[in-house]
């Protein structure tokens, strides 16, 4: 319940922590895509604590419901994930001595499932034919009945997701190449394509939003949501965009080959798609500078990456 005893030593640590969060490189793709007068800047999100850009979103989690007293060391932090917020959580939760429970569609990548146990988080398996809409029920079933238990993270409803971009990604971005034109980024919580092009936009209002999904129900693209046809997250704002793109698997497969032959990048299919998405964008201009985000790179898709290169 709110109101609980703040302790300031977990907050010490807490604040410690945040100094491996963020600031990760943009790189510029050179000979993947070369067209005078447009360029394509890629955020490396795997350079950061637990290897994805969900380090942003856990990390902004932990520390607003321990700066509440609605987490501290006597609950467990709980949610649904597809992988990377659960990496996320696990790696926090293992510094700061919190548990953490994770509620798993059981068709993640066996890497994911290996990093997880390595870093002791509870995992409870979940249907592979739900993914993380299957996911969510079961984890918010889990908190109704045992509140005492758990501290509930709902990373789909969470405003901590996104404000976590408002607050670092796109000023990241947007300090680092302050002429951007256009972001182009996935939707799966959709916090990162909600918090940065929230603020991009605030910032400047001339830069163009696209909006990326998988090209149907039944993707490949962990992670990333078909919103017809899912449970759409509650801190989706649907009125952000200023245009969507639809993304197929097997052009994210073909994405991976390119970017390791041409730009030595080792992409996991989510990174590889918002790739893709980026350079179709950046094919339509004239001049601009477009930006996107790699969430995560091939570490955690070894069996598929093998099978592609």
């Amino acid at each position: 319940m709110p109101g609980m005893t703040i302790d300031h030593q977990l907050m010490r640590q807490v604040h410690l922590l945040g100094v491996q969060i963020g600031h990760t490189p943009l790189h510029r793709i050179t000979r993947l895509f070369n067209k005078p007068g447009v360029t394509i800047y890629a955020k490396k999100e795997w350079e950061q604590l637990s290897g994805s850009v969900k380090a942003r979103a856990g990390y902004a989690i932990f520390k607003a419901a321990i700066e509440s007293g609605d987490l501290n060391k006597q609950k467990v932090l709980l949610d649904a994930t597809s992988g990377n917020t659960g990496i996320a959580y696990a790696t926090i939760g293992s510094r700061l001595g919190i548990g953490v429970t994770l509620c798993l569609p059981e068709n993640a990548s066996p890497e994911r499932k290996e990093i997880l146990k390595s870093l002791g988080a509870e995992i409870i398996y979940t249907c592979r034919f739900e993914g993380t809409d299957g996911a969510q029920q079961v984890a918010k079933a889990l908190a109704d009945v045992q509140p005492g238990t758990y501290f509930y993270a709902d990373q789909y409803r969470n405003d901590n997701n996104w404000k976590a971009h408002y607050y670092s990604t796109a000023l990241e971005i947007f300090n680092e190449q302050p002429g951007i034109t256009h972001f182009v980024a996935g939707l799966g919580t959709t916090g990162t394509f909600t918090g940065t092009g929230r603020r991009l936009k605030e910032l400047d209002p001339d830069i163009h939003l696209t909006s990326l999904q998988p090209d149907n129900p039944l993707h490949g693209l962990e992670g990333w949501k078909h919103l017809e046809t899912a449970i759409v997250p509650g801190i989706y704002d649907n009125t952000l965009a200023d245009d969507n793109l639809e993304v197929g698997t097997e052009e994210a497969w073909e994405m991976i080959k390119a970017a390791f032959h041409y730009e030595r990048l080792l992409l996991s299919p989510s990174s590889a798609a918002n790739l893709a998405g980026a350079i179709r964008v950046a094919e339509k201009l004239d001049r601009g500078i477009v930006v996107t985000v790699l969430p995560d790179n091939a570490d955690k898709y070894k069996d598929l990456i093998k099978k592609l290169l």
